[in-house]
């Protein structure tokens, strides 16, 4: 990855690294040149996937010990040339992701990697059985069965973080083919590079950059695919089973009168700002039973806080982008605002570093309604929407929410807002929309979507 001339981010094929004729320059957040990532054409995609189909599984146990060697691999070895440091460096550089958020993205993907084992245990479903030789098929028994062979990865460039979701298919046995984020190509290529140091062949995980032309073909073309994007890109897919769009969360923490907001307030500027505000599961809207804005001026005072710092800075939470680009979306923050009361931000979000690049700053908007549209819109961003909630107002508001974390003692609600299908994961008191453990599903197991069961029945000679 790292030669003379700049880092070249090449195709990992089957039989090894490909530098396509078409490449597309990568730059640093100042607009310095870095280097370039190859674009392979819709023929060399094809004749990957095809090799990938035709290449054996990895037997489970195997899979696994290389999922514990790639985990440590990843954390501390030199990769495509560059050691742990310099690569977060170079992210960091790259996206404006500040190095903390990427070491903490690190080391989550490293988790992610060690508990596999435990995660598709967790998933498998307690009737079946992970392999037919188990001697339960003698009597019968459900096997846990594969519901394809090929599984592609859109990836997203927001943060590292966004590579701790698809290895689980990894560790199902299906072949993974990632085509990695233009911005940032560093932490997918990283990734697929310690799998195969770990002993995954490479037929079974390849790295595919691409434009996004043929991007659809692979994903067209693969029997199952994850895709990340904003709500064009879940409205695209919305019709495909086999796309699992990851789109705007619009996440959310609703407090009720039984539970004083004051006692919580660290644990709610937490969820707005985590990773930079960039994450699916940061609150993007908060309601209150009984007045907002006492807790919305509170929420504006303790955001406001967070100092503009650049990216390589070791206390940066706030992301960097290109001052174009965030003069672009502190445009269309007052755009869709509308009659919301700014408590922050409402004379700008734009931070202009001398050390080039502009940090994106929080903001804090005061609607006036549940239904309020505000509370529906989510930026890239440390951006929050405050509003008021009755309990006549039913769950409706809180639909359509990838984490809830619903501070209440009320069961009855508690019941209603966990049989709601919309709402994907519900947390309840003093824990923040962005609390993850491995083994707990974000959305959903990916299993649920790329498994079945089978019932088997075997004679002894079987």
């Amino acid at each position: 990855m790292q030669v003379d001339g700049g880092v070249q981010i090449d195709a990992l094929g089957p039989a090894g690294p490909y530098r396509a004729r078409a490449r597309q320059p990568l730059a640093a957040l100042s607009g310095a040149a870095i280097g370039e990532i190859s674009q392979v054409p819709a023929l060399y995609v094809r004749r990957t996937l095809a090799a990938m189909r035709a290449a054996p599984v990895v037997p489970g146990a195997v899979r696994f010990d290389a999922l514990d060697r790639a985990a440590e691999l990843f954390l501390t070895a030199t990769l495509g040339g560059f050691a742990p440091d310099e690569y977060v460096e170079l992210v960091s550089t790259a996206s404006g992701v500040p190095r903390g958020v990427v070491r903490q993205s690190v080391e989550w993907i490293a988790d992610v990697l060690r508990s596999q084992r435990h995660t598709v245990e967790l998933a498998r479903p307690h009737g079946a059985v992970a392999d037919w030789r188990h001697e339960k098929t003698l009597t019968g028994s459900a096997v846990w069965a594969r519901r394809g062979d090929l599984f592609a990865v859109h990836a997203a460039g927001n943060t590292p973080a966004v590579h701790g979701l698809w290895p689980e298919a990894l560790a199902l046995g299906y072949k993974v083919v990632v085509r990695p984020s233009s911005r940032e190509p560093y932490t997918a290529f990283r990734l697929v590079e310690a799998l195969r140091t770990a002993g995954f062949p490479p037929a079974t995980i390849t790295l595919l950059p691409t434009d996004h032309t043929v991007a659809d073909i692979l994903i067209e073309e693969s029997d199952f695919a994850i895709v990340y994007g904003g709500q064009d890109v879940v409205d695209k897919y919305a019709a495909i089973p086999t796309v699992l769009a990851q789109g705007p969360g619009r996440s959310k923490i609703l407090i009720t009168a039984d539970v004083d907001w004051r006692e919580h307030i660290d644990v709610i500027a937490g969820s707005v700002s985590h990773l930079g505000g960039t994450a699916c599961t940061c609150a993007t809207a908060v309601l209150v039973e009984g007045d907002p804005e006492p807790l919305a001026a509170a929420l504006a005072d303790r955001l406001g806080r967070i100092p503009s710092l650049p990216p390589d800075h070791p206390d940066a939470i706030l992301t960097v982008a290109p001052t174009a680009s965030v003069v672009a979306i502190d445009r269309y923050l007052h755009q869709v605002a509308g009659d919301a009361r700014a408590l922050l931000g409402g004379d700008g979000i734009v931070d202009v570093l001398p050390t080039g690049g502009a940090v994106l700053r929080p903001a804090v908007h005061l609607v006036d309604s549940p239904t309020a549209p505000q509370l529906g819109v989510e930026l890239p961003f440390p951006c929050v929407w405050v509003g008021p909630w009755r309990p006549e107002d039913g769950i409706a508001p809180l639909r359509d929410s990838l984490v809830l974390t619903a501070m209440t003692g009320r069961a009855e609600l508690i019941d209603a807002l966990l049989d709601e299908p919309s709402i994907i994961n519900l947390y309840l008191g003093d824990n923040p929309t962005t609390w993850l453990r491995p083994g707990i599903p974000h959305d959903g197991y990916l299993s649920e979507r790329l498994m079945r069961t089978k019932g088997m029945i075997r004679s002894a000679v079987a």
